[in-house]
């Protein structure tokens, strides 16, 4: 099959899904229970990549169909976006709840609560804006600083498991535990414990723009749409950021 013909059977597949999401969001239980059959895959999918937390792959395979209804019911056909791009964080929202819910980690219970009315707030400003908000207009209607919003969202995220599979592409996966022992990763490992001590000695921007660039994986595109800037200041401030932190660490600070 050619480019031209794959990109026009998935042009189908979409179509053909918006159809189904249309008819039933308008009641219709047939359309619902196809959609639910259709994107099955894409459930059992994600469900594999927690397959290291010890629970119940069923347990969580109900919870991501869950997500998977929730996103038919809450999709807005008039957005340019693919069913399934909207999808994923739902099904992967309700999965992470229950194993944040039942987490042997303790948290407090204001850090909790924070952090399930910024869900709640970035839910109904999605609705409103008819787009993500950023956490600074998050972090403004709750009327909390960003970086406390932040800290309150990192809080209830589930730890990963040094037991959990990071490539299975081959037929020996790599683990966690394995990257972290190896000499090749300890630098990058260090690093992160370093810039972990050195945040506290930076300012709130400059703070909020390493957290989520190195420890929530963003780019710094998505730092900037998540802080309302433009990626020239993302950049700018991580490096300023970055020589501050060493300054700090090899004791050359002004």
């Amino acid at each position: 099959m050619t480019d031209a013909q794959r990109g026009v059977e998935r042009q189908w597949a979409e179509e053909t899904t918006r159809a189904l999401i249309a008819r039933a969001q308008a009641g219709d239980e047939e359309a619902r229970e196809e959609l639910v059959l259709r994107h099955d895959r894409l459930v059992r999918s994600i469900v594999h990549r927690f397959q290291a937390s010890g629970r119940e792959q069923e347990d969580l395979y109900q919870l991501g169909r869950l997500g998977l209804l929730k996103a038919i019911d809450r999709f807005n056909l008039d957005l340019p976006v693919q069913f399934s791009t909207y999808a994923v964080p739902l099904i992967l929202g309700e999965i992470r709840r229950y194993l944040r819910d039942d987490s042997p980690l303790r948290v407090s219970r204001t850090m909790k609560a924070l952090a399930a009315q910024a869900r709640r707030t970035q839910e109904a400003l999605y609705r409103t804006l008819e787009r993500e908000p950023t956490l600074a207009e998050v972090a403004g209607a709750l009327g909390e600083s960003m970086e406390t919003v932040i800290q309150a969202l990192e809080s209830v995220r589930p730890p990963a498991s040094l037991h959990e599979p990071i490539y299975t592409g081959s037929d020996e996966p790599i683990y966690l535990h394995e990257q972290l022992a190896s000499d090749e990763s300890e630098p990058l490992w260090l690093d992160r414990v370093a810039l972990r001590e050195g945040l506290d000695h930076l300012g709130t921007r400059e703070r909020e723009i390493l957290l989520l660039r190195y420890f929530r994986d963003k780019t710094q595109t998505e730092v900037a749409r998540l802080l309302g800037i433009s990626q020239v200041q993302v950049s700018r401030l991580e490096r300023r950021a970055l020589n501050q932190i060493r300054q700090y660490l090899t004791g050359t600070e002004d």
